[in-house]
């Protein structure tokens, strides 16, 4: 009977030990379970919208009338054979890469420089990220009065020293208009690059670089040898994440050029707005819209394992 009792009181223990372990492991997702409920009705709907507004026919802008349009594969089919989709593609792949390698460049150099000891080094650090907290629309109109063709202060500094009789027109020139707007996105976007690549900077030891100094290394092999293998994969990751971001980047190029002039600055998310605004077909937006996503999945599942394999 004893046997029989304490056999009991072992398999409670047991059941019990295994309840409270469960508790204290299922009480996190308890507490996370309303935000991410939240959360994921927030995107779910409307990416379930897109793609709904995507298959179905019509030029229907009311959500409510949506379910009213028959079902279709035609904006896919218009989408893919327009040949302004892969304009539009080869300028988004253009302004991204330019923009992001532009802004990783800028940012590792002050970078650099604010790792040094030098006076005022914290109120510069302060400064430097000012671009970053700018609102895109309010740098798009600083931009535009910069370089007006008329009145710009850029085409006052070329004539002055003599590059030019007469200012270029910067957003009115297919040949230029595309820089002019990569610019104030460089501008916003170099502070985040040198946020994280100075504190990839601050973890390196000193030691490391008295000893390279010591062993008669200059500052291009300190460089090489000991910052670059330090912080490049905090750049890879930020050349991911900013890439990702000037990929579906709005508020500068419409404001500034609205895509133009004759579709030299039409990246795809200018031409999804328009799809969707200008000439009212949501089918084909959405469906562009679902295919850029698709895309960027591709670019980074394609990309990132080489690069971690590499960097990380």
């Amino acid at each position: 009977m004893t046997e029989l009792a304490a056999r009991d009181v072992a398999r409670r223990d047991r059941r019990a030990a295994s309840w409270w372990r469960l508790r204290e492991r299922g009480f996190p997702y308890v507490l996370l379970s309303p935000p991410a409920l939240l959360v994921l009705g927030l995107i779910a709907y409307p990416v379930a919208l897109v793609v709904e507004m995507s298959l179905r026919d019509g030029k229907a802008m009311n959500i409510t009338m949506i379910s009213q349009q028959p079902w279709t594969l035609g904006n896919y089919v218009h989408v893919l054979t327009d040949p302004a989709t892969y304009s539009s593609l080869w300028i988004t792949a253009v302004y991204t890469v330019v923009s992001t390698f532009l802004s990783m460049l800028i940012g590792l150099g002050t970078a650099l420089l604010l790792n040094r000891d030098m006076p005022g080094r914290r109120i510069l650090r302060t400064l430097i990220l000012v671009p970053w907290a700018v609102p895109g629309a309010v740098a798009s109109v600083v931009f535009l009065f910069m370089l007006d063709g008329s009145y710009g202060v850029v085409n006052w500094l070329l004539r002055t020293v003599g590059l030019v009789d007469t200012g270029p027109q910067w957003y009115f020139d297919p040949s230029t208009a595309l820089a002019a707007v990569i610019a104030p996105t460089v501008w916003k976007g170099f502070p985040f690059f040198t946020l994280i690549l100075l504190a990839a900077l601050q973890a390196i030891p000193n030691e490391l670089y008295e000893a390279a100094r010591v062993d008669g290394a200059s500052a291009l092999g300190q460089f090489r040898y000991i910052t670059w293998p330090a912080i490049r994969g905090t750049t890879v990751l930020g050349l991911i994440l900013t890439g990702l971001w000037t990929y579906h980047v709005f508020d500068f190029i419409y404001p500034l050029t609205g895509g133009g002039p004759d579709g030299a600055t039409e990246t795809w998310a200018i031409r999804i707005y328009t799809e969707a605004f200008a000439f009212f077909h949501p089918g084909s937006a959405s469906a562009l819209g679902i295919l850029a996503t698709l895309l960027a999945f591709a670019v980074v599942a394609a990309v990132f394992p080489i690069m971690r394999k590499q960097f990380f």
